[in-house]
């Protein structure tokens, strides 16, 4: 059986970075904790917890402590409160949704009204949300648009969104509301990934999709390569893999999400090589 990996599989910047600066954070204080995950994944998470950074549930007084932001970013109340209850601060947020934090907020304070392309649940968005004074409106589908309401706004975009999905609703609103600035604010990890996931699947029998039911990124990825080969799985690690899945296969490709660690990836492929 032949296997193809994906040239962008894996680690993308920001998270190679975050975890960079976890571990240097751990060298330099004693006591290091985060709101949450650093990202999503399960494997990362257990390593992270490992080193001796703790998750925490909220924020509470502290001496000698040390608030890792994890890459997704948090709201600016989140900065504030954790100085004045003594923490230090280490921002691990990836530069790219700095990025976006930056238009956001910039756009405000210039009148405009803020739209997110994302999902309200995850913690990037939660993040974009938190950098501004005003509420601001996020959506998935033309559905979660009030067009009637909307006359001046500006637009970012959750950066693992899936790119087709996105120039559609940008489209849509740009018809739709008359004075409108634009930002597609999907990275480039994410565009280059889903460039592949657009290619893989039809040159190869069956796909697999490594990564966190908690990714994002993971899950554009599978819901685009479902689309165009219906033997796509999605595993977040070789426990997953069923062996029936492969019964007359002869090509598979593989891409791992952006928090999916070469190690996971590497056992899926030795596993796979060995069947015949």
């Amino acid at each position: 059986m032949k296997i193809t990996l994906a040239k962008s599989a894996g680690f993308c910047f920001g998270v190679k970075r975050a975890l960079d600066i976890a571990q240097n954070a751990l060298k330099k204080n004693h006591q290091v904790c985060m709101l949450g995950d650093i990202v999503h994944n399960e494997d990362v998470v257990k390593t992270i917890n490992q080193l001796g950074i703790k998750k925490i549930k909220q924020l509470r007084k502290a001496k000698d402590r040390t608030l890792l932001i994890r890459a997704h970013g948090a709201a600016s109340k989140t900065f504030k409160k954790a100085i004045s209850l003594g923490y230090k601060i280490i921002d691990a947020t990836c530069p790219m949704v700095k990025e976006i934090h930056k238009i956001a907020k910039e756009a405000e304070q210039n009148g405009y009204s803020i739209i997110i392309i994302g999902d309200n649940k995850h913690d990037e968005v939660k993040g974009i949300m938190g950098q501004l004074k005003n509420k601001s409106l996020v959506i998935q589908s033309i559905d979660d648009i009030p067009i009637n309401k909307i006359k001046k706004a500006t637009i970012v975009v959750q950066s693992t969104q899936n790119f087709e999905k996105t120039l559609f609703l940008i489209k849509f609103l740009k018809k739709n509301i008359k004075q409108v600035k634009i930002f597609n604010t999907i990275c480039q990890p994410t565009r280059i990934k889903q460039k592949e996931i657009k290619v893989l699947p039809l040159k190869n029998d069956a796909m697999i999709i490594i990564g966190s039911k908690t990714s994002a990124n993971t899950h554009r990825l599978f819901e685009i390569s479902k689309s165009l080969n219906k033997k796509s799985y999605w595993i977040n690690s070789l426990s997953d893999i069923k062996r029936t899945w492969f019964k007359n296969i002869q090509t598979v490709g593989i891409t791992a999400g952006a928090s999916t660690p070469d190690k996971t990836t590497n056992e899926i492929i030795e596993y796979l090589s060995k069947i015949k």
